[in-house]
């Protein structure tokens, strides 16, 4: 079986991590360990506990497609893959929900693939680019 173009299905028999490559054409979303490392060192954790180590590897080559912007307080989750809204994944889908210490983390997986990631009533995730940053006022230029 071929990849659709647009699908977001892996070729039978190809890696899911090799299916997060974005097809010619489609642009590249930031790795979403470049962007959350603590949230895909929870996930990858928390998925090897649950004997989920396929996922559990796969969440290392995860892409940031999109953040949810639904404008609930309570909701961080994210997009891994593309998918129209308001559209069920069909056929190859099942829910994978974890047990964080915190909040809830519920992951959509089709055919093997992490597509969605359900970030519910957690602390706020911090980008490694805020953390990065010096806090406070800027130093004065002598």
């Amino acid at each position: 079986m071929k990849k659709q173009p647009g699908s977001g299905r892996p070729h039978q028999g190809q890696p899911a991590a090799a299916a997060a490559r974005p097809a010619p054409g489609e642009p590249e979303h930031p790795l979403l360990r470049d962007v959350f490392p603590d949230l895909v060192a929870e996930l990858t954790a928390l998925l090897q506990e649950e004997g989920e180590s396929e996922l559990a590897v796969c969440a290392r080559d995860l892409r940031l497609v999109e953040e949810c912007g639904c404008g609930d307080g309570f909701c961080q989750s994210i997009r891994t893959a593309d998918h129209p809204r308001g559209r069920p994944y069909g056929p190859g889908h099942r829910c994978v929900p974890l047990s964080p210490s915190t909040g809830m983390l519920i992951l959509d997986v089709v055919d093997g693939r992490i597509v969605y990631i359900e970030v519910l009533d957690r602390p706020p995730l911090h980008r490694l680019e805020e953390r990065a940053q010096p806090k406070g006022p800027p130093a004065a230029k002598a």
